[in-house]
């Protein structure tokens, strides 16, 4: 034989050809096969076990490389395949070389796979079968055994002929498992591991069942007393194969130690496997030996085995968890789990280990044995280190498991007794929700869900720890993607049956962080109830000091999150498909809001509302609520709805004595009714005219409209609400009900609020409204703070007949407490700050309202004025101020303003004389202390704000002179310090005489000459500043009204005077006053005296020097430092009572106080100079002349040209320069004076002038013109152009300004007077 032929040169001549085949061209050097040289080489003991090696070797070759050759060959003649394959099986048995046993394994099963034939596989099975039964001992079968798994291995159709047709077979190969040789062993256990094994599974389930449960105890006993890896290695694969038959775990759950343990032999264990089966229920637990077998393989070295050991576990845990976990769980199988965990690294090892602990959470033992106590610390670093891993289904096994612990750990046993544990849960969470898989992120926002229960939160409880991963889950909310409307447009509807859709997960996400949030909020309630958690008494005192790891900083966290990120996210999730799990939870978490922090809730709320969420939540609850459906989701709507609205209600300006009733009212209106309220807005009309049915529903959507509305949404159209309720206030009459305050108030504010837009009340609606507000007891229970009440009330007359006034007392009382009230921590500064400022900036606007409705319903100035008169003093002060504003800034409308208001001021003028006439004004004045300053108050700015084209002013018949006859009456008889009273008496008398034309006006003087009250009045006041002047000189008018007062006595005075003069009216009682002590004011006392009370001295002495110092009206009296000693010389005679030494001290006061920047003070000043040189040149001209010619006279006018340009051109000082012209001549003025009066003009331009300056610079121009006092011919020039430039003069400026008045302090100054 050559080392390539397979022949024997020996014995191959012996052969027929036939049996032979060159493979391979003939020229090439084929190899020859004769396989009758094979057989008998097979067959000879004399031939070597190397060239028989060496043979097979060629023939596995020949199989390999040359298909079919062989098997044509052998296919002449069955009986020679059946005999070839037999010598082979043979040499199993026989040879003892091990390469020549592997030549004769592979090259039988290479032989069988040839030649496919089931009459071949079965002649095999046969032979093996009568081997094994011929032998006693099965000590030489290795090799058959390893052939057989091999064939197995290679033919997968053997197997079902196995398990099908060679059951006995199976039973040897059963009891083979007993024979102590472990290499056997492995072989057995290997042909049973390719046998159950085989693809498909159809030979592991037709396996019979007896032979099925001998494996399994024949297994348990080998795996139990396994040593050699390969055995070890078999026999857990092979476990791994029957763990997936539920029967076969049942067995080996079921067998027992000691029956397994114990040398029994095959038929024992045979006969017991259906006992064993039957009575598996029966068994105590605590013998089970498959839980101890795969713990010890949890503790061997190999990570192959421990994988496959948890494997197992968790195949057998599938079958049934309740059945089959407690077996492991007694034998401490989840401690060896969870410390595979802390101590590895494989991916498949965790994730068999994660698999194997989730299914045994199921069984409260797990819990009891505090298993879950000690895995949590290996649980955390494996979870740590498996975030870090690629494959992501790893960290997701253990999210998973971790979350099944906290869910199902008793509250009675704390997985977190300290506060480091549950530290470093929460950091792995933050971890997980920060992974970029969106599918982890979501497992870990579930797992942080579980760990937010109170049983789960160490003591001190962290705070911190919570805080941030409720903002790694809000961070996460970035990366999320939502598509917003428009892409969804663009793109069509998202397909959400695909899972692995991007948009999905996102939703998913959301949803369960959103389930999250909420057991955060849970356990904030839940914290904030108890004391301890809420104080976290344990904390340490560093962290008490940031306030970082409290309760309060959660609930912060907590509205932060919500208000910034998680409400536009669910919004925008919303808008594109509503989710009602979604919305369920966001509806809850806003809930629990208006619980964690009650401080905040009221701007929270607001802008709840504002934002629409009223609609939100309401659509919300019309689209998936209605039908029933979705009832968690409209509990949570409803829940929402109801805080909101009372958080809303709260903060109303509800009357204190009813505020609590009306806000339980409305939460147990709102609270039995929201769940039934299952409507979209587009089907509330509807709802709201029903005339039949229950009226609390519609009660609630009333007050839900208010709500909005008062937050700026609208729900509905103005005139759908309007007209809604309307037809609601008079269905609920119709049916005798009576509806609540807050419903009514409701009603109310939609009323005032839409009736712009709407059409005007008939007279039924009018009724039924007023039926309505009738029924409440108070008012007040049922007012609003809001121009739009006002308008209302006051647009229908039957409303306003009623209820005007209150609305209007309450809008002035609550704007006055609103104004006016300071906090408790306000100092006294702070507190009249505050005033100032919000009356600054609130009452203008309070009172601009006001005065739009009385523009527009002027009956409502009626009503105010009663108010002034019969309401107490703030409130009255109150309405009197807005009088005040609306005569003082509104002219368009004035005379009819003054038209209505003058008779009723005369009415209460009247009530006041008659009331009092038995009892004596004063002690009326006591009773109505506040009624009677206001009124006369009213009547000085009716006075003033009264044109003077007003028909009015053309006699004064009629209510003019009844007030004026009241007011001098009621002045005459109060006492002088009643100057609340007395100042605004005067100061009306000065301006009804000041304001009025002279023709109009001698009934009136006449009248007030004859009222000896009043001129008494005057005298006592006189009197008293005098023997005073001292201490009243330093007072301001503001802050001393006697100041003010005596001002005003000397400007009606004054009035009084020149009036008389005018008509020649005759005088009963005069007055005395001091001539010597008014001027040794103005001469030596200017600097410590009030501008004010100079310029009334002014205007007096004015007066009096027109009537040459001999009025009827004014006794003056003089002195010494005046006309000198007695007798009086001529000059001082004809002067008296001045004298010419007063009228020098006189002018000479004149002359300083010209030199003032006081605009009336100046103008006074230059009237009253001009009076005294007109007195003196008509008793005295000579001294008027040397009045003027005094040295002071040339330096007042050097100081006044030195003073600048605008002093210059005032016309105050060129009138000055006119009565020097008039009264001097050129003694005082000079040419060059002239001239630089001219230059001024020239300077600033004759049309920059006022009208005034104009007027008086045209007089000095005439006076100079007519008088030649510039000879020259350009100046002469100068002085024409310059007159032709001023043109006419005109007296419009002068008429207009006649009637004007200025108020200083409370003193008014007609400036009629102060015309130069």
């Amino acid at each position: 034989m050559t080392s390539r032929d397979i022949v024997c040169n020996k014995i191959h001549f012996r052969h027929d050809p036939k049996w032979s085949r060159r493979l391979g061209p003939v020229e090439g050097g084929g190899l020859l096969l004769c396989v009758a040289c094979l057989i008998e080489m097979i067959d000879d003991e004399d031939i070597a076990s190397v060239r028989k090696s060496s043979a097979l070797s060629s023939v596995s070759g020949v199989l390999k490389y040359s298909p079919g050759a062989l098997r044509e060959l052998l296919q002449q003649d069955h009986r020679v395949c059946l005999h070839f394959t037999a010598k082979l099986l043979g040499m199993l048995q026989t040879a003892e070389d091990p390469v020549t046993l592997e030549k004769v394994d592979q090259v039988l099963v290479q032989l069988l796979l040839e030649l496919q034939s089931e009459l071949s596989f079965r002649f095999v099975l046969d032979e093996i079968h009568k081997q094994l039964t011929e032998q006693l001992s099965v000590k030489h079968f290795l090799p058959t055994f390893s052939f057989l798994g091999n064939l197995i291995k290679a033919a997968p159709t053997v197997s079902q002929s196995l398990v099908t047709h060679y059951v006995p077979l199976l039973d040897r190969l059963c009891s083979a498992l007993l024979f102590p040789d472990e290499a056997l062993k492995g072989a057995v256990v290997y042909v049973w591991l390719q046998l159950l094994g085989a693809p498909g599974g159809s030979a592991a389930q037709s396996l019979p069942s007896a032979v099925r449960d001998r494996v399994c105890n024949v297994l348990l006993k080998t795996l139990a007393n396994a040593s050699s890896p390969q055995l070890l290695r078999y026999c857990v694969g092979l476990l791994s194969q029957l763990v997936h038959l539920a029967d076969a775990v049942s067995v080996l759950m079921n067998s027992l130690s000691c029956q397994v343990m114990c040398d029994e032999n095959e038929d024992i264990l045979a006969n017991n496997s259906q006992s064993l089966s039957q009575n598996q229920d029966q068994q105590p637990p605590d013998h089970c030996l498959l839980p101890l077998i795969l713990k010890k393989l949890l503790l061997s070295g190999d990570e192959n085995l421990q994988v496959t050991s948890a494997k197992c576990i968790a195949s057998v845990l599938v079958h049934s968890p309740s059945q089959y976990s407690a077996p492991f769980i007694n034998a401490d199988v989840p401690e060896f789990l969870f410390d595979r965990l802390a101590c590895s690294s494989n991916e498949v090892l965790l994730w068999s280990a994660y698999s194997c602990l989730l299914l045994l959470t199921e069984e409260p033992l797990f819990f009891s044995q505090c298993h879950s106590v000690y895995g949590m610390e290996s649980l955390v670093r494996s979870l740590k280190e498996s975030l870090q891993l690629t494959n992501l289904e790893v960290p997701k096994q253990g999210l998973l498991l971790l979350r099944e612990i906290l869910e199902r750990q008793p509250a009675s046993v704390r997985l977190f007794p300290s506060g480091a544990g549950f530290v470093a849960v929460s950091e792995v969470l933050v971890g997980g929700v920060s992974s970029s898989c969106l599918l982890v992120a979501t497992q870990a926002a579930s797992v942080t869900s579980a760990l937010f229960r109170l049983d789960h939160q160490s003591r001190p409880v962290q705070y911190e720890a919570i805080i941030k991963l409720i903002e790694a889950i809000t961070n996460r909310f970035v990366n999320l993607t939502l598509p917003s409307p428009a892409h969804l447009r663009s793109s069509g509807r998202m397909k959400r049956s695909d899972p692995s859709s991007q948009a999905l997960r996102s939703e998913r996400f959301l949803l369960q962080a959103l389930v999250c949030f909420q057991s955060a909020c849970r356990l904030a309630e839940e914290c904030a109830s108890d004391p301890v958690l809420k104080e976290n008494t344990f904390t340490a005192p560093y962290k008490h000091s940031g306030a970082q790891d409290s309760l309060e900083s959660l609930c912060q966290c907590l509205l932060r999150c919500c208000d910034a990120v998680w409400i536009p996210t669910v919004i925008r999730m919303c808008e594109r498909a509503p989710s009602a799990p979604i919305l369920q939870n966001f509806y809850s978490i806003l809930s629990s809001q208006f619980t964690l922090l009650p401080s905040l809730m009221p701007a929270f709320a607001n802008k709840l509302a504002s934002s629409g969420f009223y609609r939100l939540a309401v659509e919300h609850k019309g689209l998936l609520c209605a039908g029933n459906r979705n009832p968690n989701l409209n509990a949570s709507c409803c829940g929402f709805l109801q805080k909101l609205s009372m958080c809303l209600l709260s903060q109303s300006d509800l009357p204190s004595g009813s505020h609590q009733h009306d806000l339980k009212e409305v939460e147990n209106l709102l609270l039995h009714n929201l769940p039934s309220l299952c409507y979209r807005l587009s089907e509330w009309p509807s709802v709201l005219c029903e005339y039949q049915g229950p009226q609390a529903p519609k009660y609630c959507l009333v007050i839900m409209l208010y709500l909005a509305l008062q937050q700026g949404d609208r729900l509905l159209p103005d005139q759908i609400v309007f007209s809604n309720v309307v037809w609601l206030l008079r269905s609920v009459q119709e049916q005798g009900c009576v509806p609540s305050h807050s419903v009514l108030r409701s009603a109310l504010y939609l009323l005032a609020l839409t009736q712009d837009k709407s059409p005007s009340l008939d007279g039924a609606s009018l009724n039924c409204i007023s039926k309505a507000l009738s029924s409440c007891q108070s008012f007040s229970s049922l007012y609003f703070h809001h121009p739009a009440l006002i308008h209302f009330m006051c647009r229908y007359p039957e409303l306003a007949e009623k209820f005007a006034a209150l609305v209007l007392e309450l809008w002035l009382t609550k704007e006055q407490d609103t104004n006016t009230g300071p906090t408790p921590a306000d100092t006294q500064e702070e507190k009249e700050s505050h005033a100032d400022e919000r009356s600054d900036q609130k009452t203008d606007t309070e009172t601009m309202e006001l005065l739009s409705v009385m523009e527009k319903y002027p009956a409502v100035i009626l009503t105010l004025l009663d108010m002034v008169c019969t309401r107490e003093a703030p409130l009255a002060e109150r309405v009197l101020g807005v009088l005040e504003v609306l005569l003082g800034g509104q002219r368009g409308y004035n005379i009819n303003l003054c038209t209505k208001l003058r008779p009723a001021l005369l009415q209460a003028l009247q009530r006041v004389s008659v009331v009092n006439t038995d009892h004596g004004f004063e002690q009326e004045y006591a009773a109505q202390v506040n009624s009677l300053p206001l009124v006369l108050k009213l009547l000085c700015v009716t006075q003033a704000n009264d044109p003077p084209s007003s028909p009015h002013y053309s006699n004064m018949e009629g209510v003019h002179f009844k007030l004026l006859y009241h007011v001098s009456n009621i002045a005459g008889r109060l006492k002088p310090i009643k100057t609340e009273s007395l100042l605004p008496a005067i100061s009306y008398l000065y301006c009804c005489l000041s304001l009025s034309p002279a023709h109009c006006t001698d009934r009136a003087v006449s009248m007030l000459l004859s009222n000896s009250g009043l001129m008494d009045q005057l005298q006592t006041v006189f009197s008293s500043s005098s023997s005073s002047s001292s201490s009243a000189t330093s007072l301001s008018p503001s802050a001393c009204p006697p100041l003010a007062l005596l001002c005003c006595c000397h400007l009606l005075l004054s009035s009084l005077i020149t009036l008389q003069r005018v008509h020649s009216t005759q005088v009963r009682k005069s007055i005395t006053w001091s001539l010597d002590t008014a001027v040794q004011r103005l001469l030596t006392q200017k600097r410590n005296t009030d501008s004010l009370l100079l310029i009334s001295y002014l205007r007096l002495l004015q007066a009096l020097l027109d009537t040459d110092l001999a009025s009827e009206v004014v006794c003056l009296t003089s002195g010494p430092g005046l006309v000198g000693l007695r007798p009086l010389g001529v000059e001082d005679g004809a002067l008296y009572p001045l004298g010419s030494r007063g009228a020098q001290c006189l002018s000479i006061a004149l002359s300083g106080l010209l030199l003032q920047k006081h605009e009336l003070l100046l103008r006074a000043s230059v009237n009253c100079l001009s009076s005294l040189l007109g007195f003196l040149q008509r008793k005295s001209p000579a001294t008027a002349k040397h009045v003027v010619c005094q040295p002071w006279s040339r330096f007042l006018l050097h100081s006044l040209l030195s003073s600048g340009q605008s002093c210059l051109l005032h016309p105050a000082i060129l009138r000055f320069i006119i009565l020097l012209l008039q009264d001097s001549g050129t003694p005082v003025l000079r040419e060059p004076d002239l001239l630089q009066v001219m230059e001024g003009v020239e300077r600033r331009g004759v049309k920059e002038l006022s009208k005034e300056a104009e007027q008086a610079l045209r007089l000095l121009l005439t006076q100079i013109q007519s008088r030649d006092l510039l000879p020259r011919e350009e100046h002469k020039q100068k002085v024409k152009n310059m007159i032709e430039e001023l043109g006419e003069p005109d007296e419009s400026c002068r008429h207009s300004q006649s009637h004007d008045v200025l108020h200083v302090g409370d003193v008014p100054l007609c400036l009629s007077d102060f015309v130069l």
